[in-house]
């Protein structure tokens, strides 16, 4: 049960960090284009933050991609509030773009450049280099020209802010939207902490992380790793649920089931969820986010559920993306009715996917990676029961759905 207080803290305390940002240094009106569901906690809030602030807002009703770049052109918000998979279909459709055009290595060089100076500019920002050289300066330059601005135009034109939360961001997606002129500012919550518990502050960017306690809020780490919260954006009580609520609530602090940690400056990280844990027959501890997140990242991916609780190495499961079909076709000269059963056994489909796999890899151990794959066709929808409104799987409603396919990883 949230209250008119729970409300009202998080809005002010929210405003009060960011609104500051839009009024003082970039001189812009903010505004927003709001297509987050009003059913979900974060769609709501942000609703109110921007009643209290007088910032302008307009309404979407769609969340997919296809439907908001439109919808973007044409109200041409000054900041938006997402999830990583919009921003990640935002990088993948410039990649399309320009393989399309025939410029796929340029763009993949614009892509290395964009990070290299995001991160070096960053470092510079925050007193921990020099920042980029003259010639890392001036590929920024000509990439700028040639593929950031077709980016930001794809946003609008005015976008120069962006809120990110549901599930971690890439770091390396983080710093391509930073080197384009878009600051993409994470945070993390929950219902019961009526939306965002930290969020990285204006002017203490730290991609990776989801930046700090909100005003009036606090977060510990439990000694099983578990991240703590308290402040008066935390719950009450579950309704009608005394013994659900005892669970959680302990003297005023929450146990989020996230699992987490802080760093010297009280930066936070989120490492994965509690309950979403697999352990091996091995023992081997994996968090399957970190996985899903970096996988989903890469096209011609669609969605993933990352398997392998109580079995003797990790799987995955792969949709492919049905925007990027088309277009993985056309570059290939393949005809645009190609069925997605046939695709899910196509060698070289195998092999792209394989490569993000390999992606996926390079933030984990060997005992952690992805072992196996499966291509599966149709979707993880919403429609279909194995989407959340915000575009979360559903864990255990994939499992069960593909039950078949998942046994047969482990033939």
């Amino acid at each position: 049960m949230l209250t008119h207080g729970n409300l009202h803290a998080e809005a002010a305390n929210t405003v009060e960090l960011l609104h500051p940002l839009f009024k003082e240094i970039t001189g812009q009106t903010a505004s927003t284009l709001l297509f987050l569901p009003l059913a979900h906690i974060l769609g709501r809030t942000i609703q109110l933050a921007c009643l209290l602030a007088r910032i302008e807002l307009g309404h979407c009703p769609g969340i997919r991609p296809d439907e908001l770049r439109p919808e973007l052109r044409s109200f041409r918000p000054a900041f938006v509030v997402g999830v990583p998979y919009l921003f990640e279909k935002i990088h993948d459709t410039g990649r399309a773009t320009a393989e399309r055009i025939g410029r796929g290595a340029s763009f993949e060089r614009a892509d290395r450049i964009a990070v290299r100076f995001g991160e070096t500019y960053l470092g510079k920002f925050l007193g921990r280099g020099k920042g980029p050289g003259p010639g890392l300066y001036l590929a920024w330059v000509l990439y700028d020209l040639l593929v950031y601005r077709r980016v930001r135009k794809e946003l609008g034109g005015r976008l120069r802010y962006a809120i990110s939360g549901g599930s971690p961001l890439d770091r390396r997606l983080n710093l391509f939207f930073y080197a384009a002129g878009i600051i993409v500012y994470e945070g993390y919550g929950l219902t019961e902490t009526t939306a965002a518990a930290t969020i990285i502050p204006p002017l203490g960017p730290r991609p990776g992380t989801v930046g700090l306690p909100v005003p009036g809020t606090a977060i510990r780490i439990a000694d099983d790793g578990e991240v703590l919260v308290k402040g008066g954006i935390v719950f009450g009580s579950y309704w009608n649920d005394p013994a659900a609520t005892a669970e959680v609530l302990d003297g005023g602090w929450f146990a989020t089931g996230d699992l987490g940690s802080l760093d010297d400056e009280g930066y936070l990280t989120i490492t994965g969820r509690k309950k979403d844990i697999l352990v091996t027959s091995g023992g081997k501890n994996v968090s399957p986010a970190v996985l899903e997140d970096r996988l989903r990242s890469r096209p011609p991916v669609g969605q993933c559920v990352v398997v392998g609780d109580g079995r003797p190495f990790v799987a995955a499961l792969v949709t492919l993306d049905p925007e990027a079909v088309p277009h993985w076709l056309a570059v290939r000269r393949r005809p645009a009715d190609t069925p997605l059963t046939e695709l899910c056994d196509d060698p070289e489909m195998i092999a792209d996917v394989g490569e993000a796999v390999d992606y996926a890899n390079q933030a984990v151990s060997r005992a952690e990676s992805i072992r196996e794959f499966r291509l599966v066709a149709g979707e993880f929808t919403e429609e279909h029961g194995l989407l959340t409104p915000s575009l979360k799987v559903r864990r255990h409603a994939a499992a069960e759905a593909y039950e078949a396919e998942i046994e047969a990883l482990y033939r």
